[in-house]
């Protein structure tokens, strides 16, 4: 008997923390605010989906239109919360 438990949610302040570090967001203030304009390099986005996937368990994989559109603090929170919205309801499932 399984007893997976579900990782928290993915809330602004989690991203905002997952964004704080300075050695791949040097650019970004501490106070970022929710619709400050965001603008992440490859390298940086690839860290971030990194860190979600080791500390959420949750594999993103953005298309080009995604990634345009992750442009400020509450549309990435969006974003990746969606993403793990809909992994939660189609765990289980095949999707193939």
């Amino acid at each position: 008997m399984s007893t997976e438990t579900s990782p928290a949610p993915i809330t602004t302040d989690t991203v905002r923390q997952l964004l704080s570090d300075r050695k791949v967001f040097p650019g970004l203030p501490d106070d970022l605010g929710e619709d400050a304009e965001l603008v992440l390099d490859s390298l940086g986005l690839v860290w971030l989906l990194h860190v979600v996937e080791e500390r959420y368990g949750l594999v993103v994989e953005p298309t080009d239109e995604d990634i345009a559109g992750l442009t400020s603090l509450r549309r990435l929170t969006g974003y990746l919360r969606a993403a793990q919205t809909d992994r939660a309801e189609g765990s289980g499932r095949d999707e193939g």
